[in-house]
């Protein structure tokens, strides 16, 4: 591989299976290696991929960023840059796998760097141990969410009060049933227009996921569909908002025909433009012809559905909204008052609501109520009861 590597002046990468299977022969330039896509590979945010990258270096150089990136990003058993010299033969052998969850903070470990004919590491055995070890590490959390999620924002004010909000998104994300892994706070000048925070930090954050078991991505802030496309391709995790949240506790919470047409309709218009099909394009990873297809015909398929149910919910909520309007003429003219009671989630509605009225409705305590500060900029999701 060195020699041919040398003869074409270009990088050469093979992706091999843990059966030593080759699954890929990848061509690459003289400075880099594009990765095709392996979506026909297993993909979870809590295992390795099944794959090692071996590929040649033709200036002597060690794992590069980029090496690093896609051994996270792409969970790869393990990557190895094999040193290609000026006659072709093979210098020293640079490898590199991940780590489970330590008190360092560190996320992967290097090997040291050995002639080809000096490796021994049974490899097959050793990357059994290795995730044995990451699943040990995380079943001692003894968690039984099925969404564990870490929360994410991006500060750009300097005067703003980032750890607040996310105490306030954390309990908002409890109330939803995720059990919540870890926070991340990063203070940049603005937002990324892509990716939120920064690629090399976002990827400091997959990485997180995967040694902790993590297979959610909060973020504290509305997320655009571009947005939320690239955080799903770039980190094959489900993304969601602090919208999505307070919806999806709402939509656990309505109980009435009227209150969960109004909340599947706020929930479906606000998917409707952030459905997208799953593509791999992580690092150095591309995806070329043949994107459109399938696909993109389950898509068109996905999307017809929604507004078709949008359209249908909209009827129904109208017959709804006719029958209370008659109502609402019948009590004024009766002269019956009308009470709202109108808060933020968690801040005790319901409860008031019990108490004044000896009503039976859904009330669950909060360990720390979220209303004590309201995001600057975001809608107040109070809930009004006549």
């Amino acid at each position: 591989m060195t020699e041919f590597s040398r003869r074409i002046n270009r990088q050469l990468g093979l992706l091999i299976t843990r059966r030593g299977e080759i699954a890929y022969v990848i061509v690459g330039d003289h400075q880099r290696l594009v990765i095709p896509g392996l979506d026909g590979f297993r993909s979870s945010s809590t295992r390795f991929k099944g794959l090692r990258l071996v590929h040649t270096h033709l200036h002597g150089e060690r794992l590069t960023d980029d090496d690093f990136t896609d051994l996270a990003l792409l969970r790869l058993d393990m990557i190895s840059a094999v040193e290609a010299l000026p006659d072709g033969l093979p210098g020293c052998v640079h490898s590199a796998h991940l780590i489970p969850e330590n008190n360092e903070g560190k996320f992967w470990t290097l090997l040291e760097a050995r002639r080809p004919g000096e490796l021994d590491l049974p490899f097959t055995s050793f990357i059994a141990r290795l995730e044995g070890e990451f699943a040990r590490r995380q079943k001692t959390r003894k968690v039984e969410a099925a969404d564990r999620g870490i929360l994410i924002r991006v500060e750009t004010n300097p005067a703003g009060d980032a750890p607040l909000s996310l105490m306030e998104l954390k309990e908002l994300a409890r109330s939803s049933g995720v059990e919540v892994f870890d926070t991340v706070i990063q203070y940049r000048d603005a937002l990324d227009p892509r990716y939120v925070l920064g690629r090399g930090k976002l990827a400091d954050v997959v990485i997180k996921a995967l040694q902790m078991g993590a297979n959610l991505l909060i973020f504290d802030h509305e997320l655009t569909p571009g947005q939320v496309r690239s955080l799903a391709e770039f980190t094959e995790m489900k993304i969601i908002d602090r919208t999505q949240v307070i919806l999806d506790i709402f939509a656990q919470r309505a109980h009435s025909r009227e209150g969960k047409i109004q909340v599947e309709l706020a929930q479906l218009k606000y998917l409707l433009p952030r459905l997208a099909t799953k593509h791999t394009a992580m690092s150095r990873l591309t995806g070329g012809i043949g994107a459109r297809g399938p696909g993109e015909t389950k898509l068109e398929i996905n999307r017809r559905r929604v507004r078709d149910r949008i359209h249908f919910l909209e009827k129904e909520l109208q017959g709804i909204e006719k029958a209370r309007g008659q109502r609402r003429v019948k009590r004024v003219k009766t002269g019956l008052p009308v009470i709202s009671i109108v808060g933020y989630t968690n801040a005790g509605k319901s409860t008031l609501l019990n108490s004044l009225t000896q009503s039976a409705v859904f009330t669950k305590t909060a360990s720390s109520p979220p209303w004590t500060r309201k995001a600057p900029g975001s809608a107040s999701p109070g809930i009004r009861r006549p």
